[in-house]
């Protein structure tokens, strides 16, 4: 037997596992690595975080990223360069974080990469019959796992892609595994750069959960942040939103948009919602010489009043009226008071962090990702066959080390 082989198998068989989770967003802010101790798989999965760290990118990284990012025509050159490079700087913040937090890299068990997505273009946006849904994360799990010396899981929307999804979220398994609770009816919000929840049902039932993208979250804000102010990524406690007037002709074409008229379950990202969809509202709008906070003001309450809307629709057609429950955020957005205290506004509903559950919203994608490569090695009994939109695959390609 080949000998990486029998060393997966012999991870496989452990009562527990050490696995490094990894999670690059839309937002490209940096790479999250969280170290996680899984035990059991499936609905048995027990998960506790041990270490986590946010690797900031450095403006080099982020403007070589940004060459491709959601670009129709791009260097496919550069394109191919990346991928390589990406594999290598994330193998390498790997190293740092287990440096400094003092953990050799025999104790870690697996390293599950999500990559760095490029480009995702589900046919509800590239709209071309002939062509499948289809999504690109670039980052080499092969040079993640040689650099590193760990076997490497990555690559996971694909198989998800092949199944008939559309690539995401990915976040439902995770979610149901960990943060199911029967006698509560949780809505587990995430607000990156896109938003998306998990529906966990009162009963635990696989057929009721339901999973879906909603629109944005930080994207369009940050991209406008970026615009304005050299020096700033992200509006921090949002000072410049809090600052304007929501413009509601502004407001009204930009979700005029039929994406969101179409059903659920759907995805998106910034291929749709970038600087340019803003620019062709405000033209429709004549709000081109808006202040810059009334801008972020609008777009912070877009993303508000769009996410209120799809929780409240699902709401509506999955729960009884008199059913109370909980969303839990998750993302960056979670630190936007503005748009926390909007959307306390629109739903009623309790809000809570998933640090309540005993997981830092800021490390929960990684998280994620490291049960997927865990459901990779050790699951892959749940059937998620029943539920709407989401295959019950096992997903990653495995690269070994040598």
């Amino acid at each position: 037997m080949n000998r990486n082989i029998l060393s997966l198998y012999q991870i496989a068989q452990k009562p527990s596992r050490k696995i490094i989770g990894l999670m690059s967003g839309t937002s490209m802010d940096g790479l999250d690595v969280a170290l996680c101790e899984i035990s059991g798989a499936g609905e048995t999965t027990e998960v506790k975080l041990l270490h986590f760290d946010t690797v900031n990118y450095s403006e080099e990284v982020k403007i070589e990223i940004r060459k491709v990012f959601a670009k129709q025509t791009i260097d496919f050159q550069h394109l191919a360069l990346l991928n390589e490079w990406i594999g290598v700087l994330h193998a390498n913040m790997i190293l740092e974080c287990l440096k400094c937090w003092n953990v050799p890299t025999y104790e870690v068990d697996l390293i599950a990469s999500h990559g760095q997505t490029v480009m995702h273009a589900p046919k509800i946006l590239h709209q071309q019959e002939k062509f499948p849904n289809a999504t690109l994360q670039i980052g080499d799990g092969d040079h993640i796992a040689v650099k590193t010396g760990i076997i490497t899981i990555s690559d996971f929307r694909q198989k998800h892609l092949a199944a008939g999804g559309e690539g995401a979220p990915l976040a439902v398994y995770g979610d149901y595994f960990i943060f199911r609770k029967e006698g509560e009816n949780r809505i587990m919000l995430n607000m990156g750069g896109i938003a998306n929840f998990t529906y966990l049902p009162i009963t635990m039932n696989l057929e009721d959960i339901f999973v879906t993208d909603v629109g944005t979250g930080n994207t369009l804000i940050d991209a406008f942040m970026r615009l304005y102010f050299l020096d700033k990524t992200f509006d921090k406690d949002a000072e410049i939103a809090q600052g304007g007037t929501v413009n509601q002709s502004l407001l009204k074409a930009l979700k005029s948009n039929d994406f969101f008229q179409k059903p659920f379950p759907k995805t998106t990202g910034p291929e749709l919602f970038n600087v340019e969809y803003v620019r062709k509202s405000q033209v429709e709008s004549c709000t081109q010489k808006i202040t810059v906070n009334d801008l972020l003001a609008t777009l912070t309450r877009f993303s508000a009043e769009t996410i209120a809307e799809a929780v409240d629709f699902v709401i509506k057609n999955t729960l009884h009226p008199c059913e109370n429950f909980n969303i839990y955020m998750s993302g960056g957005g979670m630190h936007n008071p503005l748009l926390v205290d909007w959307l306390k506004e629109l739903l009623p509903c309790n809000f809570l962090e998933i640090n309540d559950l005993g997981i830092s919203g800021d490390a929960k994608e990684a998280v994620l990702f490291a049960i997927l490569a865990n459901e990779t090695v050790s699951g892959g009994d749940s059937d998620f066959s029943s539920c709407r939109g989401i295959p019950s695959v096992s997903m990653g390609k495995i690269s070994f080390p040598s």
